[in-house]
């Protein structure tokens, strides 16, 4: 081999390596370049469409959830169905409900990180130093700590679900929601018993202020959104500018599936580490156990994340875990398959809400089989 033709054969090849990376690292960050994900079909992710296909079908022609506005699934970080019902579209923003509890979960996450908060075992009166005149003390309220809130076991006597609910009357208040709650009564010692409070993750938006000096959705946007490229957001506030951090939010669809890839992700998006790894591990192990209940599927609850059945037909060793909020928003993450799925709805009854948790095990697991 002539001189030349080696220069070229090796010209030639420093080419083609640096081309095949360039390629390599395009597609390694594929699912989140810039605003796109990029899309994939059922099929190029080892997936037979058919049981999916039939879902979407009774969906929009058979009344099979009819109040569902999306239905997303993410497989191996691509976009591999997208569907929209009833008008709604890819730039609609959806109440999250109590969905934004997870996001809320995962700013206290990257504070912890921070250091703006010593950890999940710091005294919830900790939080405010200067209050004064807080009602119903004794030492149950003293000693209730963040983790007790974080997994709904403060103790405090809220519930919600009814007109005149601590809830209902917290929510219409325009200021005070953090001293109407710290004024309730304690009616068990904290970390006892699992109660479902919103209004202790509410409380959450002055703790972080009170630490930062930002409210929960200023610290979000800078910690949280702005790195996912989430720039569509609403949140319900009070007139002293604290955000509802247990029901409060307004995303799109596809935005709430980024959220979830980045919890698949433990915690990684772009290859910067959002929230912390060990938060994402802590937020999703078993803080709380639940009896079995036939069609709820839920067994335990982490750091305001539900936990599942895993799978049926899967190992049985992978749960799943799952952000869900009132009406039919959910965000599933099931790792056993490198998978989530994002559904937004309206509906006002139970059955409505119990739908996508029905048709996940029924319809869109078992495909991933097929």
């Amino acid at each position: 081999m002539t001189v030349f033709n080696k220069i070229r054969t090796f010209v030639f090849v420093l080419f083609f390596l640096l081309f095949q990376g360039i390629i390599t690292l395009l597609f390694s960050q594929a699912p989140y370049l810039k605003e796109k994900w990029h899309r994939s079909t059922p099929e190029e992710q080892q997936i037979n469409p058919k049981r999916w296909d039939e879902l979407v079908r009774r969906i929009r022609h058979e009344n099979e959830c009819p109040h569902l506005h999306s239905l997303l699934i993410i497989k191996n970080g691509y976009l591999v169905l997208e569907e929209y019902f009833g008008g709604f579209d890819a730039e609609t923003v959806n109440s999250m409900q109590s969905v934004t509890k997870s996001f809320t979960s995962a700013v206290m996450g990257i504070a912890i990180e921070q250091d703006k908060i010593r950890g999940v075992d710091e005294k919830v009166l900790d939080f405010f130093p200067g209050i004064q005149g807080i009602q119903n003390m004794d030492d149950r309220k003293t000693s209730m700590k963040f983790r007790d809130l974080l997994t709904m076991r403060s103790g405090t006597d809220y519930d919600e679900g009814y007109s005149r609910s601590p809830h209902s009357q917290l929510i219409r208040l325009e200021r005070g929601w953090d001293r109407f709650y710290l004024n309730r009564p304690m009616v068990s010692n904290p970390g006892t018993r699992f109660q479902y409070d919103s209004g202790g993750v509410i409380l959450m938006s002055a703790m972080l202020k009170n630490r930062t000096g930002m409210h929960v959705d200023a610290f979000a946007e800078k910690y949280l959104f702005t790195p996912l490229r989430i720039n569509k957001v609403r949140w319900i506030k009070n007139r002293e500018g604290h955000p509802h951090t247990g029901g409060g939010l307004y995303l799109r669809p596809l935005d709430m599936a980024k959220f979830g890839l980045l919890y698949l992700r433990n915690g990684k998006w772009e290859n910067k580490q959002i929230v912390p790894a060990w938060w994402v591990e802590e937020s999703f192990k078993k803080h709380v156990t639940f009896p079995r209940r036939s069609r709820r599927r839920h067994t335990s609850y982490g750091y305001l994340w539900w936990i599942q059945e895993p799978d049926p037909a899967g190992s049985g060793k992978r749960d799943i875990y799952s952000a869900r909020g009132h009406g039919g928003q959910f965000i599933f993450i099931i790792p056993e398959y490198n998978i989530l799925v994002v559904t937004t709805s309206e509906s006002q009854h139970n059955a409505g809400f119990q739908k996508p948790i029905d048709f996940l095990y029924s319809d869109i697991l078992p495909a991933l089989h097929d």
